[in-house]
């Protein structure tokens, strides 16, 4: 009987471990960083005032007096304090903020093409037969590529390629626990930027209040970190829910030059699938909310995922039909954040190239897959591609999917074990070298700092 026993555990392993070190790892990252932080929607902020909560001019500190802020000045640096998304409200904000937009202010038509074709141009070095291929691996040179071009106005060369996707890789598989941190592979980016910095080869403006150094980070942080990480990520969960529903994608094949159907296909995605899990903005001044006053330095935890839940029917079913004659912003659904607070800045060319990028995938193959679907993805979208142009033997295809979900649950043993070794590592050295509390320790006690509160930073720790 024990034996028996442990044979069933053992069998079982597959499907009772995983979550269990999920909830163990949520408990290590509580102990270890705190219970900082109010949940929004929660206990004291209820899902009807999540967006105004968002959108309160108070709701505006980014990184100055949170603990998590150092777990993740950690796991983006170098350049951590002249990133965009993590810079405290002021000029800096601004002149970086509006450099982006001047970067991004592409016509939706041109983005459209070079999306498509960042995306014929990497699927030609591919293979044209039936193969097997992690999504998220696919999408990172593409929007390596279109990133590449939108800042230099170039092609990108193979070489410099593989140097972004390295460092965008090293960063997203370091926020997922799945790896540690390369800083050798980081820098490698950071120097080829500076390089061509002092070449005169940008092709838009950058703020003079950024030393070249910051300039070239600012770049690394926005466009070849942040910008290809999400697009990466948000075309892996839409090729991996086309994948799972079958329906859906016929649907999507038979009419490729349906926009209005393919942008309902995105946004129920974007709903499900919400590339942020939690945005944590700090007050800075009190906030009254529900009958309740929130003081000054409230940390705020807003969850996507339990906001864009809420409102809808029936909402872990994938469903884009339900977006049929509806508009998103008068939805619990902010895929893009909140236009008075931090909106992403790609919001605008986002849509139109992901719908470009589909398509020409989809003009090639038909995607299957039998792997999990969660918002994290850290098996990075395992998927079959399967060729449209050739009869591929549905035997094949069946084997092939019945392989990959005994792999993809055998796996995520494997994965979940490694997620709790590396990400204790990380939190636990990340809270020791205190990157965003050293920094503004060091602003305040810096002469330049107080004199020019907007300027260059002189004084925060090399990661």
């Amino acid at each position: 009987m024990i034996w028996l026993g442990l044979a069933l555990l053992l069998i079982g392993l597959p499907y009772w471990l995983p979550p269990a070190i999920i909830r163990l790892r949520g408990w290590v990252f509580t102990r270890v960083n705190g219970e900082e932080g109010i949940a929004v929607p929660g206990p004291l902020v209820p899902v009807s005032q999540f967006r105004a909560l968002y959108a309160h001019p108070a709701a505006s500190g980014r990184s100055k007096g949170a603990a998590l802020s150092d777990l993740f000045w950690y796991w983006l640096s170098p350049g951590a304090d002249v990133h965009q998304e993590h810079l405290e409200p002021g000029q800096r904000y601004e002149d970086v903020a509006e450099a982006t937009r001047r970067f991004l202010a592409m016509r939706k038509d041109k983005a459209g093409d070079l999306a498509a074709r960042s995306m014929r141009q990497v699927l030609d070095e591919g293979r044209d037969d039936l193969h097997l291929i992690r999504l998220r691996d696919l999408m990172m040179p593409v929007w390596a590529s279109f990133y590449h071009e939108l800042v230099f106005g170039k092609p990108c060369p193979p070489a410099v390629r593989d140097l972004i996707v390295g460092h965008a890789d090293d960063v997203v598989t370091a926020l997922k626990g799945s790896g540690l941190r390369h800083m050798r592979r980081r820098e490698a980016l950071t120097a080829w930027l500076e390089q061509r910095l002092r070449e005169g080869a940008l092709i838009g403006r950058l703020p003079v209040t950024l030393t070249l150094k910051e300039q070239a980070l600012y770049l690394q942080g926005v466009f070849f970190n942040t910008a290809v990480v999400q697009m990466s990520e948000a075309m892996t969960h839409l090729m991996l829910a086309l994948a799972r529903h079958p329906a859906v994608q016929a649907r999507v094949l038979s009419g490729l030059d349906d926009d209005r159907l393919l942008d309902r296909v995105i946004a129920e995605t974007l709903r499900q699938f919400p590339l942020f899990g939690i945005a944590h903005r700090i007050t800075q001044a009190p906030i009254d909310v529900a009958g309740r006053t929130l003081p000054t330095g409230s940390v705020l935890c807003f969850n996507y995922a339990d906001y864009q839940r809420s409102g809808f029917i029936d909402p872990d079913r994938f469903d884009p039909d339900r977006w049929e004659g509806i508009a998103g912003h008068n939805q619990t659904y902010i895929p893009f954040g909140v236009n008075e607070n931090r909106p992403c800045p790609a919001h605008a060319i986002a849509l139109v190239t992901m719908r470009s990028a589909a398509r020409a995938l989809l003009e090639r193959f038909r995607c299957e897959s039998s792997v999990s679907h969660t918002r994290p993805i850290p098996h990075r979208g395992p998927c079959i591609l399967v060729p449209r142009a050739r009869p591929v033997p549905a035997r094949a295809v069946g084997l092939l999917l019945a392989w990959l979900r005994i792999r993809d649950h055998w796996e995520d043993v494997g994965r979940g074990m490694k997620q709790l070794v590396l990400g204790t590592i990380m939190v636990l050295h990340a809270r020791r070298e205190g990157l965003a509390t050293h920094h503004f320790e060091g602003a305040q006690r810096c002469p330049f700092h107080q004199a020019h509160p907007a300027g260059e930073t002189r004084c925060a720790p090399s990661p």
